[in-house]
């Protein structure tokens, strides 16, 4: 008869990190990390810093499913023309860091360019237009910062929302940030032509 001994259970401790602690990462760390925790949305700068955002409350997903609904029925009038991907989707930046817009587009032929290597699990490809959406836990600042951060990176167009102010923040490639208040639409302009964003759908 053989006797097996039963291992010990492992209890699970869970540790609360100030502010003020950094923890840096790799990307095969990362990846590692976002798949186990497939629930957080986690985010890597370019100096490694990891960065974990909690689940969206209602009101933000909402007004999210409303904007990428939006851009998903342009994309299949236009299904030639690129990529549209929501919330959940992450890239590896060209300056290393690892971001997932609320809503972004990749043109199909930047797509077409990447091997499947470069596709991998995160695209290593800046989207050529951004979605910041303002949920009640970020700040302006750091949405601003991204925001800079995928203009410096190849995107040529970016939308920073804000419902609560009802503004709109455009922010283009070589063009200073132009400020929107209450606006009622958003013009794609040339690197989403034809779409136009209804933000009635997105304030109500």
């Amino acid at each position: 008869m053989v006797q097996t001994t039963a291992k010990p259970k492992i209890e699970t401790l869970f540790l609360e990190l100030p502010t003020t602690v950094k923890l840096s990462v790799t990307q095969e760390q990362f990846a590692a990390l976002a798949a186990s925790n497939r629930e957080l949305q986690l985010e890597r700068t370019a100096t490694g810093e990891l960065i974990v955002n909690p689940p969206t409350g209602w009101q933000t997903g909402k007004q999210n499913s409303r904007i990428t609904g939006q851009l998903d029925r342009w994309e299949e009038e236009n299904d030639r023309l690129g990529q549209v991907f929501d919330s959940s989707t992450a890239f590896i930046l060209p300056n290393g860091a690892t971001r997932a817009p609320d809503a972004s587009w990749v043109s199909q032929d930047r797509w077409d360019t990447l091997t499947e290597a470069q596709k991998g699990t995160f695209a290593n490809v800046c989207p050529d237009f951004v979605v910041e959406l303002r949920s009640h836990s970020d700040t302006l600042k750091s949405l601003r910062e991204k925001m800079q951060e995928y203009i410096d990176n190849g995107a040529k167009l970016g939308w920073l929302i804000d419902p609560k102010n009802r503004t709109v923040e455009i922010y283009r490639l070589g063009v200073e940030v132009e400020v929107l208040q209450n606006p009622a639409e958003l013009s794609g302009e040339e690197v989403l032509p034809g779409f136009v964003l209804n933000l009635r759908r997105v304030w109500g």
